[in-house]
């Protein structure tokens, strides 16, 4: 299995510095990070650095570097999909990718695995242009899982989803990330998720990492002030969970 721990990452784009100071201790096998922060803050550009589709200072250490590349799966905020393909297709392709063009009962059984488990089994020979944005994001983490990733890079996921829906497919994920060994790195708005779903968080502004480390420690009344701007409180709930309270804008 392989084991990730960043090492004051940066990116650039040009000679121009948009990332930097991003460091983590090591993320272990089987746990889901939040990246959290304001709008334009750097979390895309963190995941496309990780995956190496910029360049910048720093090392991302993996602990199986010959596998390096195909161990990172990247899923996007906008996934710029095929219109022309259906759901099921565009699954496959993903599935192909770096491999032979020749297509195994066991790869389809698990893509008809996956479309089950996030229930969109019935979506798929729709063609993607008919889909909603909510089910565009669904059909986007089938097409991620089903190339069995070591490391999975989550850029706001859930964002077109309803609230039933996020809750359904965070826990779907954590799960998995427990059963595979998986590490699961995601972009968050909502807070509230971060604190019942991720061990650990990474907070970044303005291009800078300003907090890394356990998600209990990290998401605080002082950081939601300094960071969001907002008055805010940290209450404990049922089963010793925490909850984000926002009275409004400071």
């Amino acid at each position: 299995m392989v084991a990730l721990a960043l090492d004051n990452i940066g990116a650039m784009y040009g000679r121009s510095s948009v990332l930097s100071g991003v460091s983590t201790d090591i993320l272990e096998k089987g746990s889901m990070t939040a990246v959290i922060g304001p709008n334009a803050a750097g979390k895309s550009t963190l995941f496309k650095r990780i995956a190496s589709l910029i360049s910048g200072p720093g090392l991302v250490h993996l602990s199986d570097t010959e596998r390096a590349q195909t161990s990172i799966c990247y899923m996007p905020q906008d996934t710029g999909a095929n219109a022309v393909l259906t759901v099921y297709e565009s699954i496959l392709l993903s599935a192909k990718q770096g491999s032979g063009w020749r297509v195994h009962n066991d790869e389809l059984d698990e893509i008809d695995s996956i479309l089950k488990a996030l229930r969109i089994d019935a979506l798929a020979f729709r063609g993607l242009g008919e889909l909603s944005g909510g089910q565009r994001q669904l059909v986007s983490l089938a097409q991620a899982l089903i190339r069995k990733p070591e490391v999975l890079l989550m850029d706001e996921p859930t964002s077109a989803l309803d609230l039933h829906r996020q809750v359904d497919v965070l826990s779907f994920v954590s799960n998995l990330a427990r059963r595979k060994g998986m590490i699961v790195l995601i972009a968050l708005h909502d807070l509230n998720h971060a604190l019942r779903y991720c061990e650990n968080t990474i907070v970044i502004a303005n291009g800078t990492m300003v907090a890394s480390g356990k998600t209990a420690s990290v998401i605080t009344t002082p950081m939601l002030q300094e960071i969001y701007q907002v008055n805010a409180r940290i209450e404990n709930c049922s089963q010793g969970r925490a909850l984000v309270i926002v009275d409004g804008p400071i």
